[in-house]
């Protein structure tokens, strides 16, 4: 089959085998990620980002006061990781500088390896996908010396087969790789700003919590939830 008759889907897959389905099923669970990472970090680090910025406004105004327990308790803010932090410290009854940033430490680190939980999928459709285009090459030029082989003296039109076959799966090999690589370097790098950002807050709350007393009394959620909604 010549390259240039490729016209249809049927064709195409024909011509590109086995290793191109394998290549289509992992460019639809490549994009399954890519769209549940995206919405997954949208709606929490701008929920925990949108926390932040009502803690350090409440932080100039009123200091540790009940606000910010009230505030971390809201429904859909409550399970964000910066309500994890700001809780866990604030309750933390260790006192000292080198303690409270372990503790810090350790809810930051957990947080990050939750959000960045998956992208280890997509790093490894990037760097394994061009390999199982190549693979797919490889059985493609094999496939045309072979037709050469078996036909001696005919012409270009023998090994048609197996060259189509050869580029199809090196482009799809490439058509998966690319956008996994760009959509976890955006990715990464969207973990480790929020990352930076956990860290200003903790470093803010345990400078606060280290020079004056906490207050744990309970206030209005009514008031605490309105000023984060």
């Amino acid at each position: 089959m010549d390259f240039s008759q490729i016209g249809s889907v049927q064709e195409l897959f024909k011509a590109g085998g086995v290793v191109l389905i394998l290549l289509l099923c992992l460019s639809i669970y490549s994009i399954s990620l890519m769209i549940e990472r995206f919405l997954k970090y949208r709606k929490t680090i701008n929920k925990s980002r949108k926390l932040m910025a009502f803690i350090r406004k409440t932080i100039a105004t009123d200091g540790l006061g009940p606000k910010i327990f009230d505030a971390c308790r809201v429904k859909g803010y409550s399970t964000t990781p910066a309500s994890r932090l700001t809780l866990n410290l604030l309750k933390s009854e260790k006192t000292n500088l080198a303690e409270l940033n372990d503790v810090a430490n350790t809810i930051i680190d957990w947080e990050a390896a939750q959000l960045s939980r998956k992208l280890s999928a997509l790093a490894t459709l990037a760097s394994t996908t061009p390999f199982i285009g190549l693979f797919g090459t490889v059985l493609g030029v094999m496939r045309a010396f072979s037709d050469l082989s078996l036909a001696s003296g005919a012409g270009a039109s023998v090994v048609a087969k197996g060259i189509s076959e050869a580029l199809i799966n090196t482009a799809a090999g490439l058509f998966v790789a690319v956008p996994a690589l760009i959509a976890y370097n955006y990715f990464l790098s969207k973990v480790n700003f929020f990352t930076k950002d956990m860290e200003y807050l903790a470093q803010e709350l345990i400078s606060i919590k280290t020079s004056e007393p906490i207050q744990t009394a309970k206030s209005t959620k009514k008031r605490a939830y309105e000023v984060v909604k």
